[in-house]
């Protein structure tokens, strides 16, 4: 079946002939928007059951009501990988997060840190961009954002079996390959402006399950520096192979 134009993402079951009631948020820019009606054709997805063709069956100011036509594409999820970052400025953070949607990260975790000069970070908003990103970017996946977290209790209660990447901008230079490594769950680590403490090094340093990269020979900033280490990552272990 065709994929519609206009996307959105809800939270609810999705399947052939199943009713799909919109939330007055949906409902306003569907229909007070982008000017919508009955029978207009919208693309839904909830994260689980891939693209959904559906048909507006009801339309008021605040509510509305979607009826599954076909499915329109398959449900593909990312590769099993989490970016660690701690938030800059609130137009950055904001690309972070959208690019590590885009990317293929199937959570996003952000950290305080020593150096981490960015004010209270709201979840909410965050997690609205990542929303946003899969919607514009046809993914049927929308990673969670975490509400921020020390980086020191993050890793105090870290499973090992999850590797972490870190991007360690001490290392600039040759630029490093990932051949080595075994695919598996990863998470990559970015660092805030000004990188981390020495005491912080220190701990990574000493975490087994820590694995320093370098990304090249230039110093990236922290949003380019995460764009670069997910796409490392997703060429070298991730479903880019």
């Amino acid at each position: 079946m065709e994929r519609a134009k206009i996307r959105l993402c809800v939270d609810h079951p999705l399947g052939e002939g199943q009713a799909v009631p919109l939330n007055e948020a949906q409902a306003h820019y569907l229909f007070g928007v982008m000017r919508q009606g009955l029978g207009a054709r919208v693309a839904l997805f909830n994260g689980r059951d891939g693209e959904w063709t559906a048909e507006v069956a009801e339309a008021a100011k605040k509510r509305g009501t979607l009826v599954c036509l076909g499915q329109a594409a398959p449900q593909l999820n990312p590769p099993d990988l989490w970016l660690i970052f701690a938030p800059i400025k609130k137009e950055r953070t904001d690309f972070i997060v959208e690019k590590a949607a885009e990317l293929g990260c199937a959570r996003i975790l952000p950290v305080q840190t020593e150096f981490t000069n960015a004010g209270r970070v709201k979840q909410d908003r965050l997690q609205a961009h990542a929303m946003e990103a899969a919607e514009q970017c046809l993914g049927t996946f929308v990673p969670t954002v975490d509400d921020m977290a020390p980086l020191r209790k993050l890793l105090d209660g870290w499973d090992p079996a999850r590797r972490i990447l870190w991007a360690d901008e001490s290392l600039a230079g040759a630029a490093e390959t990932l051949a080595g490594l075994t695919p598996g769950p990863w998470a990559i680590l970015i660092g805030p402006e000004g990188g981390f403490s020495e005491p912080e090094r220190a701990k990574l340093r000493a975490l087994p399950f820590v694995t320093p990269v370098s990304l090249g020979p230039r110093i990236l900033r922290a949003d380019t520096a995460a764009c670069a280490a997910i796409t490392l990552w997703q060429a070298a272990l991730g479903d880019w192979r």
